[in-house]
């Protein structure tokens, strides 16, 4: 039988423990219930679009610009926390812009939206690989994420990174790049010895990476294959459905206007979200998500913003 003492002394430490036990259990189900928002804004084929269509009647006249971009861009960053900007390629060529200052003026304009990463597309190379180093070098605050080109003995070796991880909120995202077959599409002396590695491939690789093994929550592909073709051609799609690790691809190279995004369920039956917004930077595209212990990841709206000046 217990003295006195000991009992009053157990039923304090019992207390104790129990008090702590609840406090965790409190501080647990705060942890689950808790909820991130993150917003994915992007771009792709925007094509040297500096300023505005013209007003010239035409069907895209006042639609694009950076300026209307920027204003979007500043926007929705003041209304939410948790903001990726991202490009899906084909940021050169298109205006005469392109053609007098070698993609200058595209650079300098993503740097100052603070585009947070682009992927490689088949009209960046059109000045050479040591212009496209050189404007990256000279200009750029962001990466140029491609994992399937081999720019090794080229201009471009040390101008490009294969993937990143971006730290949001209490989020991890991992963002990687992957780029169309260059053969028949790029002249051979623009591309110098870079060597095209099977994107599908290389891109699960690099899913796997940051999903597995650096604890991605969400995994973005940048991609320049293009929407999808009639004939059995490498696109967003094919990738989709043969991906284990991706959550969401941004597409770019086919001007595919999406109404909405596109969902496809990979190899483990997974959800594949897969978005593209035209081209010229006459919309921008917006995908929100939200995140919790719960649900993973949802994403709880998307929507394609026109780009116009007012």
């Amino acid at each position: 039988m217990l003295s006195r003492r000991e009992f009053i002394k157990q039923s304090v430490l019992t207390g104790g423990a129990v008090s702590i036990a609840t406090s965790a259990f409190s501080k647990k189900i705060v942890d689950l219930s808790s909820i991130q928002k993150l917003t994915v804004l992007h771009t792709n084929d925007t094509h040297s679009r500096i300023d505005p269509f013209p007003m010239d009647g035409s069907r895209n006249q006042g639609f694009g610009g950076v300026v209307a971009r920027a204003q979007l861009i500043e926007k929705i960053r003041l209304e939410e926390e948790l903001v990726l900007l991202l490009d899906a390629g084909d940021i050169f060529q298109g205006t005469p812009y392109f053609n007098l200052f070698k993609g200058e003026p595209e650079i300098k304009a993503m740097s100052s939206m603070q585009y947070d990463a682009a992927t490689i597309g088949n009209h960046d190379f059109d000045a050479g690989l040591e212009n496209l180093a050189n404007q990256l070098t000279s200009y750029a605050n962001f990466p140029l994420l491609i994992c399937n080109y081999n720019f090794a003995e080229t201009p471009m070796e040390y101008k490009f990174e294969p993937y990143r991880i971006y730290k949001k909120g209490k989020l991890k995202i991992g963002v990687l790049g992957v780029g169309i077959e260059m053969k028949g599409l790029i002249a051979d002396n623009l591309i110098g010895k870079t060597l095209y590695n099977d994107p599908i491939e290389k891109a699960n690789e690099i899913a796997y990476f940051l999903k597995k093994q650096k604890d991605c929550d969400f995994v973005i592909c940048l991609s320049h294959l293009g929407y999808q073709y009639k004939e059995n051609k490498v696109s967003d799609v094919l990738l989709a459905k043969q991906s284990e690790n991706i959550d969401l691809i941004i597409g770019g190279h086919t001007h595919t206007f999406l109404d909405a995004p596109v969902v496809f369920k990979n190899k483990k039956g997974f959800d594949v979200i897969v978005n593209q917004v035209g081209f010229a930077g006459i919309v921008l595209g917006r995908l929100d998500f939200e995140f919790s212990l719960f649900t993973s990841k949802k994403l709880v709206q998307s929507k394609t913003i026109t780009v116009v000046s007012k």
